[in-house]
């Protein structure tokens, strides 16, 4: 992999995470707080599901 795709993945996962504060900052703030609230078990579920959709999408990509 060539840095310049690395570092243009990373540009793109920063535009991607600061789209939803800039546009609706109240929006976040209570999807925030419901995180929050989420059980360890919860997190790490959605934490697998989100690992193993971008591998597969990598897998796909590549």
């Amino acid at each position: 992999m060539d840095s310049a795709v690395f570092w243009s993945a990373m540009a793109l996962v920063l535009v991607i995470e600061g789209f939803m504060p800039f546009v609706s900052p109240a929006t976040w703030r209570k999807t925030f707080v419901q995180i929050l609230q989420l059980s360890d078990g919860q997190l790490r579920f959605f934490g697998l599901v989100s690992l193993l959709c971008g591998l597969a999408l990598f897998w796909w990509v590549a």
